[in-house]
């Protein structure tokens, strides 16, 4: 069962799903979804001349890893690529496959390990009560932080319990 246990400090609490989202795909489709169905009942708000949506994808960081390997199939090394946004991500993981001055610098061909990839997004919640509030959401957890009232913990957790991908 999904259970956000909260942290010592400022508000947050933080759950850890038994797996973690599978591929870039799912997690995508999560918080897209997040963001488009505002389950949370968040609230669109203005700040100086600039409106804002009820939930708001403020920051995002997806990390692709690669091995190299020789034509034995003998890994003759690895990196990794940090991008700001998932088409740089999607985009960046071809560029490093086929790059071959950086393959003749390995001495080995890349080769893309999806199941090692990292990614992550927070999401800016308007609350209904003014405040704002924030979702973490990573490829093995979910977190929120910054809300002052618990009713929030509670409204998220919730709702957590009836997402299957967060079981």
């Amino acid at each position: 069962m999904a259970v956000f246990r909260e942290k010592t400090g400022t508000k947050s609490a933080v759950l850890y799903p038994k797996n973690p989202f599978p591929d870039i795909g799912a997690f995508s489709v999560f918080v897209r979804d997040i963001i488009v169905k505002n389950p949370f009942g968040c609230t669109s708000y203005m700040t100086g001349r600039k409106n804002h949506p009820p939930v708001e994808k403020i920051r995002e960081m997806y990390t692709a890893k690669f091995v190299y390997l020789d034509k034995n199939r003998v890994q003759v090394g690895s990196g990794s690529e940090i991008y700001h946004t998932l088409d740089g991500y999607e985009d960046g993981i071809a560029a490093v496959v086929s790059n071959t001055a950086n393959a003749l610098a390995h001495g080995g061909k890349a080769k893309h390990i999806p199941d090692a990839d990292l990614f992550s997004v927070t999401l800016q919640c308007h609350d209904p009560d003014g405040t704002l509030w924030f979702m973490s959401i990573a490829r093995d957890r979910v977190a929120i932080s910054a809300y002052k009232d618990d009713a929030v913990k509670k409204r998220v957790g919730e709702w957590a319990k009836t997402v299957p991908a967060l079981q």
